[in-house]
């Protein structure tokens, strides 16, 4: 009987664990499939920038080549000008831009389209309005140039170039925004084609103004903004055909003019924090003028900036993916798959960077040689390239990081880490060991890696402590309370009093640095 009863309880549980196991089994399905289609819409919004940035990257190259059959004095003058456009207006403009992510990416997830519409007018305003200011740097750069004891011949070149470059200020402040809108709302694609059609005219166009019309250096400036100009005009024709403009927008409204309130407070900390990176790489520009030798050191600078912007390409348009996701879901009220998104998007940041390191290093003794002949150019090249490596194991997922603080709408927390991390533990180091301890160029470049592997450590640190459902709450009193700026007429249950200080408010498991 004992027998009987064993048997018997082994036949009833056979078929249990049976079920348990198929359950067990569809669960890990379930699971997978979910991280597979999140992996799925990351990657379709991340990979057509990819191409977008390449494209863009190219224009960069086309128009230094047409500078480089100009001669020296205008490749030298073109160049400075291009640095000065960076540090006091593009980088200016890219970063503010930044500030619509948060507010488009939470008011798409929670189905808000309007503000979408609202958001692009205000920041293409607020670009204007800022475009006002760096044009009046841009007609005194020659002044500027001069007190810091710049060549005057080169001075004279650089001065025209930026002057030829100030309707590109018009253009940039409406190309951004618009940039933004269709990003957040995952249409990335459209942006790759139609920057594959400015990029394919921008080679004709530098021909004729250049060589056909001899304009010189001011035909290279000129062709750069038209470039732009036609990426505004192809943006907006697909705009109007696509008819996405239909949910988002109702026209040209005075409801611009209120409420900046939330877009200004995230759009100052988010060109803080750009600025802060773009500055860095032009500070070690002039800090190679001090070093032994200044003409190689900075030619070489040059070379491994050109290289680290190639592949900043691959994780910042990851960070928008990241961004754009981690944004639309918590809009959305979905907490967990905005966590998901992070930790899948922090995820393929790591490869990136192994993959980027990996590259640094099996190309470092043929790469310099795609750019120079001169042997101590090439040395500098190659004996740095491995270090730069180490800097994009930590750039990668510090980039893809501060995607994800933006779709939280957290820019401040970024900014404060650049600051204390870039400025307080970076330069510091770099200085010491390029000018105190003998390591010269190569320490400019080991403090980098500091900087980057402190700022990937404090940014993780933040991500990892983030309460999710706390920032789904806040997507959601941060969209009600925009949606409801500037009208009297707010019902109290959600008046616009109870959302006030929503973005100084950090949550307490935040980093607070």
């Amino acid at each position: 009987m004992g027998d009987f009863s064993s048997c018997k309880e082994a036949d009833m549980l056979t078929p249990l664990n049976s079920t348990e196991h198929i359950q067990d089994m569809s669960s890990e399905k379930t699971c997978l499939s979910v991280v597979t289609d999140e992996f799925k819409c990351i990657a379709k919004i991340a990979l057509p920038l990819v191409l977008t940035g390449l494209l863009l990257y190219s224009r960069s190259m086309i128009s230094m080549m047409f500078l480089g059959r100009l001669g020296e004095l205008a490749l030298a003058g073109g160049s400075l000008a291009i640095g000065f456009a960076n540090i006091t207006g593009y980088s200016v403009l890219s970063g503010l831009s930044m500030g619509m992510e948060p507010i488009c990416g939470q008011a798409f997830g929670a189905k808000r389209y309007k503000i979408l519409g609202l958001a692009m007018q205000k920041m293409i305003l607020l670009l204007l309005s800022t475009s006002i200011i760096i044009a009046s740097l841009w007609l005194n750069m020659k002044n500027i140039l001069l007190l810091f004891r710049q060549d005057v011949n080169i001075a004279n070149e650089a001065r025209v170039y930026i002057l030829y470059s100030l309707p590109d200020l018009v253009a940039q402040s409406v190309l951004h925004p618009l940039r933004a809108y269709l990003r957040t709302q995952s249409i990335t694609l459209p942006l790759t084609c139609c920057s594959a059609v400015a990029i394919l005219l921008h080679i004709p166009i530098n021909y004729l103004l250049v060589s056909v019309l001899n304009l010189g250096i001011k035909g290279v400036a000129l062709g750069s903004v038209w470039t732009n100009i036609n990426l505004v005009a192809l943006l907006i024709i697909y705009v109007k055909i696509s008819g996405v403009y239909k949910k988002t927008w109702d026209g040209i409204s005075s409801e611009c003019l209120k409420g900046w309130k939330y877009l200004l407070e995230l759009s100052i900390p988010s060109c803080f924090s750009v600025c802060l990176e773009w500055w860095w790489y032009e500070i070690m520009i002039l800090l190679c003028g001090l070093l032994l030798n200044p003409q190689a050191t900075i030619a070489s600078m040059g070379i491994l900036i050109q290289t680290t912007s190639l592949i900043y390409i691959f994780p910042s348009s990851l960070s928008f993916g990241v961004s754009t996701r981690v944004g639309n879901e918590l809009g959305a009220d979905n907490p967990n798959k905005a966590k998901l998104a992070a930790i899948i998007g922090l995820s393929s940041s790591w490869v990136l960077g192994i993959l980027a390191s990996v590259f640094a290093i099996l190309v470092r003794k043929k790469w310099a040689t795609m750019f120079t002949e001169d042997p101590k150019i090439i040395a500098l090249t190659t004996m740095v390239l491995p270090i730069l490596g180490l800097c994009e194991l930590g750039n990668c997922p510090q980039t893809t990081v501060c995607g994800v603080l933006r779709g939280t709408a957290r820019p401040k927390l970024g900014a404060k880490i650049n600051l204390r991390c870039f400025y307080l533990i970076g330069m510091p180091i770099a200085l010491c060991l390029s000018f105190f301890a003998g390591f010269d160029f190569k320490g400019l470049w080991v403090g980098l890696v500091f900087a980057q592997g402190s700022c990937m450590v404090a940014m993780l640190f933040t991500v990892a402590r983030t309460d999710w459902d706390y920032e789904a709450w806040r997507a959601q009193q941060l969209t009600t309370a925009i949606a409801f700026d500037g009208d009297d007429e707010v019902d109290s249950s959600v008046s616009k009093e109870s959302c006030f200080g929503l973005l100084h408010d950090v949550n307490q498991n935040d980093l607070l640095v």
